[in-house]
């Protein structure tokens, strides 16, 4: 591997139109933060940017649907997200945004660098436009038929139900989400990224001098690659967003795929005015952390961008990840398919650390992961409390009882504890050479590994039961558990850092320096440590149950909000209607009809006359709800037999999207026999 001076590390900015949830954490910002928290404690010179994209189609919609502007879309999300990480520990060095000054000013001179350069290519295109509002539509507008899987709701870009990625004619019967009319083809003029011209550098950067690169990442820019790279526009007609700077481009603004990635740069700038060394010093190392949707982006298209203006770096690494499904569905921000950040720091107040365990023992690295509520307990219970807790707890409270808290001296060491001690720096060294090689799920086994070396140690040797006939041993026992300890404390840092603080506190250990781990020699004989306390605690049935119940709401809610209205029916005259006579009743009894599931025998007052009605409501209704009950019925209606019983009218329901039925009542009491017109 090069040896490098300082470490730029960027995050995917995350869309400011909704909260983070456990899909961006997964691939993106715990994988980024374990990486950066490794660099500080080795004592390297780094720097974590990351901010709200808040430019592009997606804002614009949100703004729609909350009948609000894009301007306080994203001071609202962007306001949630950045709490939600400082909450959660995200170790950023800033947490900027792309509707900042300074963004504007660095996105609108990189473009224009490109543009004074000629890099561009102008050209008029023909593209989708709503002549019912007057506007171009961006591929996020434009809504048809997928013709890939027959998803009615595919977007102009991407059908997310099967996953395509899609250009706007290829959908079937496109209609817009502006006015839900049909939208006509009409020219505009924009601007282009000849992507073709930089091929060449981008086949011999990528295919030639990364191949140590993720699979999934070297493989879907072979791919590309492999298709003939082809211009791509790098405007829009939008009014939101940075505008296009140069004459003659009103109501033109910079494709938010060319200017989201520049807010990692404008973010720099606001963070250090030496930012140039982080981006243009070839001894600084760029590494960018994304979700595998955004690898063409941040492998081709910012790349080309960056050789395009010459003084830039480019990316040593991009580390992306697969996705992570919620209990066997895609998470979804449209759907409320997904569990939220700020909500879960709300309902699991100092657990922090026990979601981002769970998220990175099951990282999507390789394919996409299912995280399930009762994995997260599993893991929790079995693991985080039995192993990690319940070793340091042990080992404190032992020092406790038998040294008044003092690190007792080692008196003699046999051939077990040589082994056991002999395995701390070679777990020290495992560890990171996972991380080194951005294999966070394998690093953070290795370092549970030091915690159940602890336990077997503990529980092999049996201090407890040593004690009364050999106290030195116990001391011997007692010092190497709590260099295990301490050296947990540093080694954890990067996973579970509010864990590792605890730890070094328990122990009075000051600092995390990565270089003083590995060793049998952290704590001293003497070292004073302080009171012990539990690291986690065991999460009951109930707590999972209520997560759960969360989760089936929001796909009943779902359901309900895609399920389509029928359709009206074909006019009728005043006259046909008219021979129907409506009139509002009084069920005086209520039966089931035995061996059914759905039918009630009704005897009612019409007001006219007491008669039977056989009705298919028993599903929703019981006998004793029914009685009593005015309802609207058609009297007139020809009698018909049904299960031999002559039914004589029909009583008539609200049926609802979802199948449920629903009663047909007047607001107040009226009497029986009165007509409904």
């Amino acid at each position: 591997m090069n040896s490098f001076k300082r470490y730029l590390i960027t995050s995917a900015l995350p869309y400011a139109n909704g909260p983070v949830h456990i899909g961006h954490l997964a691939g993106v910002y715990i994988p980024s933060d374990i990486f950066t928290r490794y660099l500080r404690a080795k004592g390297v010179e780094v720097i974590s940017v990351c901010g709200s994209d808040e430019h592009g189609v997606p804002i614009t919609i949100k703004a729609r649907q909350e009948n609000t502007t894009p301007q306080a879309v994203v001071d609202k999300y962007n306001a949630i997200i950045k709490d939600s990480f400082e909450r959660f520990g995200i170790a950023f060095d800033i947490y900027s945004r792309t509707t900042s000054k300074v963004h504007y000013d660095t996105a609108s001179e990189f473009f224009r660098k490109l543009y004074d350069k000629g890099v561009f290519i102008e050209k008029s295109t023909e593209q989708y436009y709503d002549e019912e509002v007057g506007q171009f539509l961006a591929d996020r507008y434009i809504m048809g038929t997928c013709p890939h899987c027959g998803n009615d709701r595919a977007y102009g870009d991407q059908c997310e139900k099967c996953g395509t990625s899609l250009s706007p004619t290829d959908l079937k019967d496109p209609r817009s989400m502006l006015s839900g009319s049909k939208p006509v083809m009409k020219e505009t003029k924009h601007w282009f990224l000849p992507l073709d011209r930089f091929q060449p550098d981008l086949e011999k950067w990528i295919l030639e001098e990364h191949k140590e690169w993720k699979p999934n990442v070297y493989g879907q820019c072979k791919s590309w690659l492999d298709q003939g790279l082809q211009p791509r526009a790098v405007s829009r007609d939008l009014d939101w967003g940075v505008p296009v700077p140069v004459e003659g481009a009103t109501g033109k603004v910079l494709y938010v795929w060319f200017d989201a990635p520049i807010g990692y740069i404008s973010a720099t700038k606001e963070l250090t005015p030496n930012w140039e060394k982080y981006w243009k010093d070839p001894e600084t190392r760029l590494i960018h952390f994304i979700g595998k949707d955004n690898i063409v982006f941040h492998c081709i298209i910012f790349p080309a961008m960056l050789k395009a203006e010459g003084s830039y770096i480019l990316p040593d690494n991009v580390p992306a990840n697969e996705f992570l499904n919620l209990e066997g569905d895609k998470i979804s921000t449209s759907r409320n398919w997904a569990v939220w950040l700020h909500e879960y720091l709300d309902e699991f107040p100092g657990k922090q650390d026990v979601l981002r365990y769970v998220l990175t023992a099951n990282m999507p690295e390789t394919k996409d992961n299912d995280f399930t509520w009762k994995d997260f307990q599993t893991r929790n219970n079995s693991e985080l409390v039995a192993i990690l807790g319940n070793f340091v707890n042990r080992a404190m409270v032992l020092t406790q009882k038998y040294f008044d808290s003092k690190v007792p001296a080692i008196a003699e060491l046999d051939n077990y504890d040589r082994e056991t001690l002999a395995e701390i720096p070679k777990l020290k060294q495992s560890i990171e050479q996972n991380l080194d090689e951005f294999r966070f799920r394998e690093a953070l086994k290795e370092a549970m590994n030091l915690a159940r070396l602890g336990n077997k140690y503990l529980a092999d040797t049996e201090p407890w039961k040593v004690y009364k006939t050999n106290p030195q041993r116990v001391a011997t026992i007692l010092n190497i558990s709590m260099q295990i300890t301490a050296n947990l404390g540093v080694l954890l840092e990067p996973f579970l850092p509010f864990t590792a603080e605890k730890i070094r506190a328990m122990v009075n250990l000051n600092g995390k320096d990565w270089n003083l781990a590995g060793g049998d020699n952290l704590l001293l004989p003497g070292h004073q440590l302080n009171e012990p306390s539990l690291l986690f605690d065991k999460i009951e049935d109930d707590v999972i149950e209520r997560q759960l119940e969360k989760l089936r709401k929001a796909k009943e809610a779902n359901e309900r909000a895609n399920i389509k209205v029928t359709p009206l029916k074909d006019s009728v005259t005043y006259d046909e209607f008219s021979k129907m006579d409506i009139r509002i009743a009084k069920v005086l009894e209520a039966e089931r009809v035995p061996k059914t599931q759905k039918l009630l025998k009704l005897k009612i007052d019409t007001g006219v006359d007491t008669r039977t009605i056989v009705s298919g409501i028993a599903e929703f209704f019981t006998p004793e709800q029914m009685v009593g009950k005015q309802v609207v019925v058609l009297a007139n209606l020809e009698p018909r037999t049904i299960r031999g019983i002559e039914s004589h009218g029909m009583i008539l329901m609200a049926e609802d999207v979802d199948g449920r039925l629903q009663l047909v009542i007047p607001a107040d009491s009226v009497s029986n026999g009165s007509t409904v017109k």
